[in-house]
């Protein structure tokens, strides 16, 4: 049975109480993965995969998910800042849509508005070079990502949450 794909607020209910979460920041041309601990207070930046083709890019996900015993990913969702769905936030769903047939783990859809500027002014802001930020602004941007439903599973799902 293919993984249920919800908003955070709707796969909350289908979460273990316990068990690392996996932040996925999707790019054209890069995924960016994040982590958090099983306890699921603290997201961490995993690793930046270059995309390759989908079979590849999920085989990876799916090693990562297991080797941390991972009970759902979160995958950033780019919504336009008027709340509307672009192409970006379609290929988005496209891609959790093919992942979802290849394991029964939730994928949790969270807002990632801003996320990687947000990420890129805190990385110019700790001096790190314009060549190590390319290489790393992708797993922030997912550690970012999944801080954010960290902290909003933490508080309670039930106001109004960010798809």
């Amino acid at each position: 049975m293919p993984a249920l794909i919800l908003p955070l607020a709707e796969a909350a209910v289908h979460l273990p109480a316990r068990g690392a979460l996996i932040g996925l920041d999707l790019g054209t041309k890069t995924i960016g993965v994040a982590a958090s601990d099983p306890d699921r207070r603290l997201a961490t930046a995993v690793e930046t995969i270059a995309r390759k083709n989908f079979s590849a890019d999920a085989a990876r996900l799916l090693a990562l998910a297991a080797e941390r015993q991972a009970a759902a990913f979160v995958l950033g969702l780019p919504i336009n800042m008027d709340g509307s769905e672009g192409p970006r936030a379609q290929s988005t769903r496209a891609f959790a849509r093919n992942l979802a047939r290849l394991t029964e783990l939730p994928i949790a859809l969270w807002d990632e508005r801003l996320s990687t500027a947000a990420v890129e002014r805190e990385l110019i802001a700790a001096n790190v070079t314009r060549a190590r930020r390319a290489r790393v602004i992708d797993q922030h941007a997912a550690a970012f990502i999944l801080q954010g439903a960290l902290d909003r599973l933490a508080r309670g799902v039930l106001a109004p949450s960010r798809h």
